[in-house]
């Protein structure tokens, strides 16, 4: 294979990724070619002259309609704009002319030609052979130059519908004259040559239309080659049976004759496809128009499929692999269909092998293309590839990778080859496969689904990446008894180890959330999904299968995997997916009952999380979706399980006081708050108790403390939730929710006025500091009062002082200080980060559940200490409080802090590092926060960056010049935001305070100052710059009009000034040869003769125009004799010649050839 040449760009990693539709237009003739076919095997003799199909002839009559005569007038041209209908019969018409006189209808076709381009050009009959094609091709492009072509695509559908009947138009052409003109080595030969030369013309539309018209015309072609190929072989066989009857005679001689003359008519065809292959393919496969390159790469692959005895070779092949690495997705994805195409035919796998060492790399490359629909469609590839064992399996480990992808095309795409090459082994024939009944073959396939599980066990969620990505293809995964009659095994060698039961438990549960719907990855965005009745059906009919295939083995199941954590979770996440009414129709009341006793044990088993909350969850929908007696034996479940609760507390409460182990306290604890997040408990007796035990034992357990309060908040939210929605609400129950209101705050208060010791190497040993902060948030949020004012309720109203507000932020800036803990798998990790604490704290500036005054201005100040997360949250708040109103002042306070605190490094000592430091830290957060008036935001919020510049000028001078600083540390990236007015206004006021202070006595102290003035002069002067050249180009324009309107007032000799006149000296032989510089619709650069007529006019009429029109009139010939004198010295620039046709692509045909 050739090596490869510059590719127009490659993007291979996902950005923004674009998806392109891929079609193949195919015009073929298929029963003229079957009767030809019939025709030929059926006749004794061969005919040498063609035979003449019958042609319906018209009358002039009464039988001839207006509407026909009409139509049979129509010109080449307007039948391909119309419907397309009257093409047949118009390609008939035609041929017959042709056939009488060549050269008028030569005439008539070229021009349809030049006129599908958008040019109405016409050739002369009389000195059509004499016309050189270059001349015509550059008065074409004289013709785009000037603006004299029709523009067919300034509308897609037209233009789509005039491209097909264009494209039908050719097809025909070449059918009809299949047995005449096709071979009279004149028609076609000269079309070719317009048509290839005007795609490599500059015009786009050239290039577009004429690319289209030869890369159908060697589908055309092809068809043909393939009748006369069939002929051929037909013959062939006559020839060899006349041979066995007699060596000579007329009937061998007839049939050898006709042999002959039908394999040059192949040859010739195959000619004509290798002249436009090479005159027009090997340059507009790389045009920078992707549309070309698209249809280029379309059609090559139609030929190679259609034709492979020409075109399936090397020689062609390269160039599908070429463009594997196109900028253009829509291009990627043509050349990989068509790839997928020819692998899909096993005869063309041998002429593909040194291809496919050459490029099968690349290929699976694409899987992990930027575009989507590129990767899909390399997968798809990648399979055909593995289908004929063309890659080593030690190359897909990348592939793999992409099972927990993002794009959930790409993943299920990915699903499908992890599917076919690794469970069902379908590329693999040496594996020996499972003979038996359906249930084996699922074992066979859940067993290999477990193998690949097993590199995910360590990860719940990946493994149900894995599941979701394959579950579309792989059947077993719903043989529900399949998968139970594997974990309910008891025969030691085929019982399951322990990881993959539980990765085969997994693998259950996420299956039946499938099955009736459920996602079970993260969606990307958060719409609910849309289901038509069919698929609501087919939800409701596996929700009974499910329920029936479970009925009686799922209490099993619970029995065996009780008392396993990793499993107890997804088995109670089944029942919530099943049809509870069944139990009750087909007699299992007993069963359910079972579940219900054994889920109430497990809960009491297990004291984490994930096993509490899927538990908790599935007793509550027992006891709210079941129906009858079985509901009512759930819902006592439920009390039952409440109260032997509230007996187990009170017992491990009774073991702390006593001074026993606080374990049993912590995980009933645990417990409680999960039952609590779900339901509402009477905790009337215990939650003094809980007080209690805060009061009495500080020393406990921090976790333990963490639980106590939250579910003494938990409580107080229920009791509140239950006063605010009452009917009627007693001074008694309002007195009650206080006191436990007053209660809670007073321990929460507890921790912030005793500081907790922090460590500072990570958040699992400060649960209880998290735990603080977001419990106070909560109340506070929970009783604001705005939330209560004005109302009868008003008294629950809490708003907390300012002294504890401070303590409140001091603990949490603590604990933004501290860095992460990288331990991810710990429980309610969730709860207890960074970022759980700023989304408390903006939650209450939010909300004005407290002074924002204080708090807002404390959290802009350290803005950049937070990590990228937290700092999106503070950009979330300061846009909330924007929508409220004017945040100068906010903005301000927590510049002044972040200056204060530099100041305070600079008093403290010598450390010039740090205070370097801090004074940089000060700068960025100016910076950051000044970046928010960007824009039109500039204009918006005018006001409020003055507001910033002139307080913030307040507090430089009030203590100077000490606080000089911060004139040039902050100000300076708000005072950019300004117009020049607002900047002189500011730089006049800044100067008046210093009219009468002696700066000289500390130079080092108000160098800020200076360095401020200095600025804003700079920034003034710059802007008044930009005036005075405005108005220095306008009195130049003026000057020159008024130069033109005197010199014109003297005579006509102005006429005779100016650029001397240029001759045209382009030739078009030379279109083709030089390289130069063009984009999609450059012009060649001809005469100045038409320029110089212009300009004549526009002086003639400057004297009649208004003022304002002559100034702009000069400004645009200024900007036109620019223009002229650097195209004069391009033209002066060398020309390169003697490249290789086929590896470089002249500029001038729009190519990317960098």
């Amino acid at each position: 294979m050739e090596d490869e040449p510059e590719a127009p760009g490659t993007e291979t990693r996902r950005s923004t990724r674009s998806r392109a539709q891929v079609k193949s237009a195919d015009f073929t003739r298929i029963d003229q070619i079957e009767l030809e076919e019939e025709r030929e095997e059926s006749s004794e003799d061969f005919e040498e002259p063609r035979r003449k199909a019958k042609r319906y002839k018209t009358t002039e009559g009464a039988s001839t309609s207006g509407a026909a005569a009409r139509k049979s007038n129509q010109s080449l041209i307007e039948t391909i704009k119309g419907d397309g209908k009257e093409i047949p019969d118009v390609v008939k018409r035609w041929v017959e002319r042709y056939e009488r006189t060549q050269k008028p209808a030569l005439a008539e076709l070229l021009t349809v030609l030049f006129e599908a381009c958008g040019a109405k050009y016409h050739l002369q009959e009389e000195s059509i052979d004499e016309t050189d094609v270059d001349d015509v091709v550059v008065s074409l492009v004289n013709m785009a130059r000037r603006g004299e072509v029709e523009d067919y695509q300034s509308s897609k559908r037209g233009f789509k519908n005039f491209k097909d009947n264009l494209l039908y138009f050719l097809d025909n052409l070449v059918s009809e004259c299949q047995n005449g003109p096709l071979f009279d080595q004149s028609l076609f030969d000269k079309c070719l040559d317009y048509i290839i030369a005007l795609s490599c013309t500059p015009p786009r539309a050239y290039r577009l239309i004429a690319s289209l018209m030869g890369l159908q015309l060697v589908t055309s072609f092809i068809n043909v080659a393939k009748m006369l190929g069939a002929q051929r072989e037909t013959t062939q066989r006559q020839l060899n049976a006349e041979k066995k009857k007699d060596t000579e005679g007329p009937r061998v001689e007839s049939l050898t004759k006709r042999l002959s003359m039908t394999h040059e008519k192949i040859n010739t065809m195959e000619e004509m496809m290798r002249k436009i292959f090479t005159g027009l393919f090997v340059h507009r496969y790389r045009d920078i128009d992707p549309d070309i390159r698209l249809s280029c790469i379309e059609s090559l692959g139609l030929w190679v499929l259609s034709y492979p005895s020409l075109f399936l070779q090397d020689l062609y092949l390269k160039y599908l692999g070429w463009t594997l690495n196109d900028k253009s997705a829509g291009v990627r994805k043509a050349s990989v269909l068509a790839l997928q195409n020819l692998y899909e035919v096993d005869d063309n796998v041998p002429s593909l092998n040194l291809f496919t060492e050459r490029f099968y790399k690349r290929m699976l490359e694409l899987a992990d293309d930027n575009d989507i629909s590129v990767s899909v469609c390399a997968i798809g590839l990648v399979k055909q590839l593995l289908r004929h064992q063309l890659v080593p399996d030690e190359e897909l480990g990348p592939l793999y990778d992409l099972l927990i992808d993002d794009p959930p095309d790409v993943r299920h795409a990915i699903g499908g080859l992890v599917y076919d090459h690794l469970i069902a082994q379908k590329f693999n024939d040496s594996q020996s496969r499972s003979t038996g009944s359906d249930s084996d073959s699922s074992e066979v396939h859940i067993n290999r689904m477990l193998q690949i599980l097993k590199e995910f066990s360590a990860d719940p969620i990946l493994s149900s990446y894995v599941i979701d990505d394959v579950w579309d293809y792989m059947g077993a995964m719903k043989d529900w008894k399949c998968i139970i009659h594997m974990l309910l095994e008891d025969n030691p060698l085929a019982e399951l180890n322990d990881v993959d039961s539980t990765n085969l438990i997994r693998l259950l549960s996420a299956s039946i959330k499938k099955a009736v719907g459920e996602k079970i990855v993260p969606a990307t965005d958060n719409r609910n999904p849309h289901h038509t009745k069919a698929q609501k059906e087919m939800f409701e009919s596996n929700r009974r299968a499910i329920t029936t295939a479970m009925m009686k083995t799922y209490p099993q199941l619970l029995r065996k995997f009780m008392s396993e954590k990793d499993k107890v979770a997804p088995l109670f996440e089944i029942i919530v997916h099943m049809n509870l009414e069944l139990y009750s129709l087909k007699r299992q009341e007993q069963n359910f009952k079972a579940i219900l006793q054994l889920m109430r044990e497990a809960f009491f088993k297990h004291g984490e999380k994930d096993a509490l909350r899927s538990c908790i969850k599935a007793v509550k929908f027992c006891a709210t979706d079941s129906r009858g007696e079985l509901q009512d034996f759930a819902q006592n479940q439920v009390k039952e399980l409440q109260d032997e609760l509230i007996n187990k507390l009170i017992s491990a409460i009774k073991d702390v006081v006593n001074g026993g182990d606080e374990y049993s306290l912590l995980v009933n604890l645990k417990r409680l708050y999960e039952l609590q997040l779900k339901h509402n408990i009477p905790l009337e007796s215990l939650y003094q108790d809980f007080v209690h035990i805060i009061q009495r034992f500080r020393n406990i357990d921090d976790e333990v403390v963490g639980f106590l309060l939250l579910n003494m908040f938990l409580h107080v939210s229920w009791c509140m939730r239950l006063v605010v929605f009452s009917e009627t609400v007693s001074e008694a129950s309002i007195s009650t929710l206080l006191q436990k209101r007053d209660a809670l705050l007073e321990q929460l208060e507890y921790f912030l006025y005793n500081p907790f010791k922090l460590n500072g190497d990570g958040r699992c040993r400060n649960q209880l500091a998290y735990r603080v902060c977001g419990i106070i948030a909560d109340t506070w949020f929970l009783f604001r009062k705005s939330q209560f004012a004005l109302t009868k309720l008003e008294i629950l109203g809490y708003s907390p002082d300012e002294s504890t507000v401070d303590k409140y932020w001091k603990l949490c800036e603590q604990l933004l200080n501290l860095s992460e803990d990288e331990d991810g798998n710990r429980e309610y990790v969730e709860e207890t980060t960074g970022d759980a604490v700023m989304f408390a704290l903006t939650k209450l500036v939010a909300t004005d559940s407290v002074q924002k005054e204080y708090l807002a201005p404390q959290i802009f100040s350290h803005l950049e200490m937070y990590d990228t997360s937290i700092g999106e949250t503070v950009k979330h708040m300061l846009t909330a409080l924007r929508k409220k109103g004017d945040i100068s002042s906010l903005l301000l306070e927590a510049l002044k802090m972040a200056h204060q605190r530099y100041l305070e490094v600079v008093s403290s000592g010598n450390d010039e590092l740090l205070s370097n430091k801090s004074f940089q830290e000060c700068k960025d957060l100016a910076t950051r926060l000044s970046g928010s008036y960007v824009g039109a935001a500039r204009n918006k919020y005018r006001s409020e960056i003055l507001n910033i510049v002139k307080e913030g000028i307040n507090y430089a001078f009030s203590d100077a010049p000490i606080q000089l600083s911060f004139l040039d540390c902050v100000l300076l990236h708000f005072v950019s935001k300004l117009p020049a007015t607002d900047i002189l206004e500011i730089m006049r006021e800044v100067e008046r305070r210093t009219e009468n202070v002696m700066t000289d006595e500390d130079p080092s102290g108000w160098r800020p100052y200076y360095t401020f003035l200095n600025t804003l002069r700079e920034k003034h002067v710059k802007n008044e710059g930009v005036k005075e050249s405005k108005f220095s180009c306008i009195h130049g324009i003026l000057s020159l009009l008024l130069d033109l309107i005197s010199e014109g007032k003297e005579g006509t000799s102005v006429r005779r000034r100016g650029r001397p006149r240029k001759q045209e000296t382009l030739q078009g032989k030379r279109l083709f040869a030089e390289q130069s510089s063009s984009d999609e619709d450059d012009s060649i650069s001809g005469s100045d003769h038409d320029a110089r007529i212009d300009e004549e006019k526009e002086v003639e009429d400057e004297e009649e125009m208004p003022l304002i029109h002559s100034i702009r009139a000069a400004s645009s010939k200024l900007r036109s004799l620019r223009v002229t004198k650097e195209d004069k010295r391009d033209q002066r620039k060398p020309v390169e010649f003697g490249r290789t046709e086929e590896s470089t692509t002249p500029k001038t045909s729009g190519a990317a050839s960098s």
